[in-house]
């Protein structure tokens, strides 16, 4: 599903954080747009006391951020787990 998702973007592509992607602090939300197919695009680690996960923003990602607070996403157990797993990897490796 992910495959379906991305998009033909250079690797040295400068990003405009407020047009081009979508950030947000929240470790669980991350996890559930990776899991639902988003791409995140990086960490950043201004504040050593939080991360902003930043993604692409891509067809219906706010959508899919307001379905996890409603708690109306669905996505696999199995999978969501694993992206909360490599999440915390990424920032405690980084």
């Amino acid at each position: 599903m992910m495959d379906k998702l991305k998009r033909n973007r250079p690797q040295n592509l400068s990003l405009n954080i407020n047009e081009d992607c979508f950030s947000t602090c929240d470790l669980g939300c991350s996890a559930a747009l990776i899991s639902a197919g988003y791409e995140i695009a990086s960490l950043e680690k201004a504040d050593p006391r939080k991360v902003q996960f930043i993604f692409y923003r891509q067809v219906d990602i706010e959508k899919a951020v307001n379905n996890y607070w409603v708690n109306t996403l669905q996505v696999k157990a199995r999978s969501y787990f694993d992206n909360i797993k490599m999440l915390k990897n990424r920032i405690y490796s980084g």
